[in-house]
């Protein structure tokens, strides 16, 4: 499949639980004109502590090149707050390559403001000790999870996710999340854009509020989500597994690794 524009978002490369099997697989896969990684890529803070950088990490960039110099993609890279070294170098581009804090999209006759979105997150914005302690607390809930899905697999159930069942469970996260999303819209319609494109919160999503589209690419630890733009203008979002079924998907992202 090729599309327009790609959007992906908090990958986490770097961490245990990042899918960079899978993204390989998916980027070779579903090709497009624009690339946009939208934050979180590399997930700087986790490797400061004691993070452990991966074959298949690398093979991810790997393969981001070979879309670059096979198919002349396009790719901007926009800093996110696990990224934020990048900071250091903001503005930077060469060749197909931008680096940028964010950018604006103007695709299918429409204005896209295209932000990570955590300088809208009060907690990440103005109190960093916080935003880390809720990191930890989400990577418990991921080892958790982990486990959990062990023991479901030995009974022959399907994957199920705790974190989402948490996030639309639990009454704060989600205030948290129509919180988010509310701040991003209103900040959308200053700016007289016509929707907003970001991640950040992990959790994929496409709709209008109050006129104003909001796009979220979700992640690749768990959802395994991209927003993807067609050549009409028009966005889908794409989940991995609910394209390539559970063990095709394994052999897909085998098979790319190989390949890489």
């Amino acid at each position: 499949m090729h599309y327009r524009t790609l959007v992906i978002s908090d990958v986490h490369l770097g961490t245990v639980d990042a899918k960079s099997r899978e993204l390989s697989a998916f980027l070779k896969n579903h090709t497009c004109d624009h690339l946009i990684l939208n934050g979180d890529i590399i997930d700087v803070w986790h490797l400061k502590r004691r993070g452990r950088w991966k074959k298949k990490d690398t093979r991810v960039f790997r393969r981001i090149l070979k879309m670059m110099e096979e198919k002349g993609t396009r790719v901007t890279y926009v800093k996110g707050n696990h990224d934020d070294v990048l900071d250091q170098i903001i503005p930077f581009e060469t060749g197909n390559l931008r680096i940028v804090s964010d950018m604006v999209l103007e695709t299918g006759g429409k204005r896209y403001f295209v932000t990570h979105g955590d300088i809208f997150d009060v907690v990440t914005r103005d109190h960093r000790w916080l935003a880390h302690l809720g990191d930890l607390g989400y990577k418990l809930l991921l080892w958790i999870n982990k486990r959990y899905n062990q023991r479901r697999r030995r009974r022959g159930l399907p994957y199920e996710s705790l974190s989402a069942k948490v996030k639309h469970a639990v009454k704060l996260a989600v205030n948290y999340i129509g919180d988010f999303e509310s701040v991003m819209v209103d900040y959308a319609r200053s700016g007289r854009y016509d929707g907003i494109i970001c991640g950040h919160i992990h959790h994929p999503e496409i709709k209008t509020i109050q006129g104003i589209a909001y796009l979220n690419s979700g992640d690749w630890v768990e959802s395994m989500s991209a927003l993807a733009e067609d050549q009409h203008g028009n966005w889908t979002l794409l989940h991995y597994e609910a394209i390539i079924p559970e063990q095709g998907a394994q052999n897909l992202a085998e098979e790319a690794e190989s390949a890489d």
